[in-house]
């Protein structure tokens, strides 16, 4: 299996790229986000690849970072999301943004990628609740003050929250899966909550 590829970019299409390795060109699959990403034609490159075994084909799926692979195979366990819905997720929210959107319960953002009816987004919301890749950054994904809005003036809250995800993650739960509780808790607790209180009522939410 192929695991990652370091080369030249020898040609862009659509939705692949061909990278040359030492005189033989692989044909990649990628997302838009992917592709845009790439150096003009004979800058150098590297993926990180995804190989996809069938009867009839071998084929490479590449990315920019280990991460954003992990969330792909993540996104193509869920049922009816294959490799076409999971490219176009992964091209139109970065990895930071899908964890946010899945912690949060966010189904508008995810349905926003194309190919992902309500449906399809709720399942992806639903399954992946509870899970995220290892090397998932709590500091930059979760800021679950800005994403629910919190004020600037408000920043001893938004720190409570902060508190509150880290402590419930330092208790073994998932990061998504502690912010996704926190967002519950502040939902339910007024304004101005301590990170205290946002734990307690988060440990109730994990419970239901």
């Amino acid at each position: 299996m192929i695991g990652r590829l370091k080369g030249i970019v020898d040609e862009v299409g659509a939705d692949w790229v061909i990278v040359d390795v030492n005189g033989v060109g692989y044909l990649v699959t990628c997302s838009r986000r992917t592709l845009d990403a790439l150096p003009e034609p004979g800058g150098a490159v590297t993926l990180s690849i995804e190989t996809k075994v069938s009867e009839d084909a071998i084929r490479l799926i590449g990315f920019t970072s280990d991460l954003e692979r992990d969330w792909f195979r993540l996104l193509v366990s869920v049922q009816g999301v294959g490799t076409r819905v999971a490219l176009g997720v992964l091209g139109t929210l970065t990895p930071a943004d899908l964890a946010r959107a899945i912690a949060l319960e966010d189904k508008k953002a995810v349905s926003a990628a194309p190919g992902v009816g309500p449906k399809v987004a709720a399942r992806i919301v639903a399954e992946l609740k509870d899970k995220a890749p290892a090397s998932t950054d709590l500091n930059a994904v979760l800021d679950v003050g800005a994403a629910l809005g919190v004020a600037d003036g408000a920043a001893a809250h938004s720190a409570a929250m902060r508190d509150a995800i880290s402590a419930l993650v330092n208790l073994g739960y998932p990061q998504v899966q502690a912010a996704s509780a926190i967002s519950g808790a502040v939902k339910k607790l007024e304004s101005g909550a301590s990170a205290e209180q946002l734990i307690r009522q988060g440990l109730k939410e994990l419970a239901r």
